[in-house]
């Protein structure tokens, strides 16, 4: 088995590789969940009955399905329906369906702190729905849950090891473990160097979430 200078001396070139990788499928997700977790929160809480009733199901279905299932089910599904998507895609895809539902839940959370005074407050104004959710109901509730997207935005980053699953090129932090055990015998110490990686990251971001609520933190 290689030392970890051995390891990060012949493949150290490929961490930093896959160390980008994981980062870009991060962000590219994250973004992709915020956007569509909010979307998503905003049907469950309009007064379309039809819509609140996707919001829901959609909430249900991506909450409670496994990464792994559902990345196979795009990669080897969707071809039988004509839908062809690279690899890629479908990692960035299924990376960011599950953390969207997700997201919907803590903003929903992040709603109920909110006084029933305010709403009421911005409709005697003569505020509209999406005027109150534009300027009152979503500004409050991102504030509320900073920490809880902090855990997201880990968590997606996690499951981006999802794309370990496919041959991505360059391959992720997980993947380059495959990648170097089939070249060499990185064995456990490879794995060790990935998951120093990924416990690093999260930390520096943890540590900036923590910050962030600080400043934003509504004090009631």
């Amino acid at each position: 088995m290689m030392s970890v200078g051995e390891l990060l001396s012949q493949f150290g070139d490929k961490y930093l590789q896959a160390l980008w990788t994981t980062y870009g499928l991060t962000v590219l997700c994250f973004a992709g969940a915020l956007v569509l977790g909010i979307a998503i929160t905003v049907m469950r809480i309009c007064p379309i009955k039809p819509l609140q009733w996707f919001g829901d199901f959609y909430v249900q279905i991506f909450r409670n399905i496994p990464g792994a299932a559902l990345l196979i089910v795009l990669v080897y599904a969707l071809p039988y329906l004509r839908v062809m998507l690279s690899y890629y895609m479908c990692v960035l895809v299924a990376v960011t369906l599950i953390p969207s539902s997700f997201c919907s839940e803590y903003l929903m959370a992040g709603m109920n702190t909110i006084g029933a005074g305010q709403i009421e407050a911005a409709r005697s104004l003569g505020m509209t729905f999406f005027q109150i959710v534009k300027n009152v109901v979503l500004p409050q509730a991102l504030r509320s849950t900073v920490l809880q997207m902090t855990n997201l935005l880990v968590a997606t980053m996690l499951t981006t090891a999802l794309a370990s699953q496919v041959p991505l090129n360059p391959a992720d932090l997980t993947g380059i473990v495959t990648y170097i055990n089939t070249h060499a015998v990185g064995g456990i110490t490879a794995f060790m160097i990935s998951a120093f990686f990924y416990a690093v990251t999260a930390v520096v971001i943890g540590q900036i979430g923590n910050r962030i609520d600080k400043k934003v933190r509504i004090l009631r």
